[in-house]
């Protein structure tokens, strides 16, 4: 299989839309402060975040990183965040993708995970 000539980046939300591509948010919870009529985002994903009770666990730990990305990978395989996953999966190949993420930390993010999954 030919690998996907198209980037796949991953952004805080208060860098704004991307110049070019398709930009998705992927946290569960709408971001704080962030207006819906200005979001910098094409599309919001919730059903590809993890759930609200991995996030809590994880809590951004580094030393959790490895357990989270095992765990998580594993939610995705439920049908509805297997659906979501899929849909960015065919984003991506459509075109450049974007996945934003309110996450402070974007090397241990969810946003990184499905980046790296999607590569």
């Amino acid at each position: 299989m030919p690998s996907n000539k198209h980037s796949i980046d991953v952004a805080h939300v208060k860098d704004g839309h991307p110049r070019s591509g398709q930009a998705v948010l992927v946290d569960r919870i709408w971001p704080r402060g962030q207006r819906k009529d200005e979001a910098p985002w094409d599309e919001w994903l919730k059903a590809v975040a993890p759930t609200t009770e991995l996030r809590k666990w994880y809590g951004h730990d580094p030393d959790k990183h490895d357990e989270f990305v095992r765990r998580y990978s594993i939610e995705l395989q439920g049908d509805e965040p297997a659906e979501a996953f899929e849909h960015l999966r065919k984003l991506h190949q459509s075109g450049d993708l974007t996945l934003m993420t309110a996450t402070k930390d974007l090397e241990t993010s969810q946003a990184k995970v499905l980046a790296e999954m999607l590569a």
